[in-house]
């Protein structure tokens, strides 16, 4: 397979999560605007929200303060935001396009049908449910481009680049949500505060509440959803179970295989399985986790970058 096709699945599927991924938190956190008590609480976490996406230092150097329609705008629609919901299905779509002829003929329809769409929703009125709307029909577009993938894909080289892609940009999306949780609530520990929301909230974010609910009992103890998050090995949103299935599919790749050229791959994917395994959360403050899940965040960009290094791949500027 030549590598630019090869590159156009990776990072096809790294565009789908992402858009996907961006969708979960904006639409918890308008829900979380419509329930509040009051004005204050409606319109914090923005500049979280914004940090969480990868958006924050660009939304400042265009906007002079956090403004939370502009923020909205800037997540969703905004053609100056590389990494809002409309340009990550947009270049989701252009990978798409590019290896037509390697992807089954649904995939493509389903991504195609949401980009014709598309057009029809910028040109309506920018209320909190048309933008709602707006997040489903990103959610439901991702999981049906996941569910054509599961179940009519051989699982060949094509499909590897796709789950790889997939499950780095989903570690990193998880590391981030939790990096900027556990900032919150370190400030916030100073002022002695109920920290109960910030965690329901990651697990919100993650789509993890149900799953963690079913296991844990009715409280919403840091460590526990610390642990579930990252190290939990039957959770597909968790840190161990996205680096397990990167593994598994470079594994596949390489037909179960180390060869001279994916050694190194192999070795920084071994080291950052171990340092999750080795990692005891219950024994770790706040400062120190985050230090782990700012380090974890390097190990993705790291395992990316030699990823595409060893397969000739090249990183497109408005996909990173």
């Amino acid at each position: 397979m030549l590598s630019r096709v090869a590159d156009s699945l990776y990072w096809m599927a790294r565009n789908i999560e992402r858009a996907e991924n961006n969708s979960r938190v904006l639409s918890v956190q308008l829900i979380h605007m419509l329930e509040a008590s009051d004005q204050e609480v409606a319109d914090r976490d923005w500049a979280e929200v914004l940090e969480i996406c990868a958006s924050e230092a660009e939304y400042l150097e265009r906007y002079e303060r956090l403004d939370r329609d502009a923020i909205i705008q800037y997540l969703t629609i905004s053609p100056l935001n590389m990494n809002s919901l409309m340009n990550s299905m947009l270049y989701a779509r252009e990978n798409a396009r590019s290896t037509r002829d390697i992807i089954p003929h649904e995939l493509w329809e389903v991504l195609n049908e949401f980009h014709l769409a598309q057009k029809d929703w910028q040109e309506m009125a920018n209320t909190r449910q048309h933008t709602q709307d707006y997040l489903k029909k990103v959610i439901r577009t991702s999981m049906s481009a996941q569910g054509v993938i599961e179940s009519t894909m051989s699982r060949g080289i094509p499909y590897s680049f796709i789950k790889v892609g997939k499950w780095v940009e989903r570690a990193e999306k998880t590391a981030r949500v939790l990096n900027v949780i556990c900032e919150k609530n370190r400030k916030e520990a100073v002022h002695h505060t109920d920290n109960y929301y910030y965690w329901l909230t990651a697990l919100q974010y993650l789509n993890g509440y149900d799953a963690y609910i079913k296991e844990n009992p009715p409280t919403m103890e840091s460590r526990n959803v610390l642990n579930f998050l990252i190290k939990e090995a039957t959770f597909p949103r968790s840190i161990r179970y996205c680096m397990n299935h990167v593994l598994e599919a470079i594994q596949n790749l390489e037909s179960g295989k180390v060869s001279h050229y994916s050694e190194d791959l192999f070795q920084m994917l071994k080291m950052v399985q171990d340092e999750i395994s080795e990692t005891n959360i219950d024994e770790m403050n706040m400062e120190e986790l985050m230090r782990f899940l700012d380090h974890f965040q390097d190990r993705c960009h790291t395992v990316s970058r030699m990823f595409s290094e060893t397969y000739y791949l090249i990183e497109p500027v408005h996909a990173k």
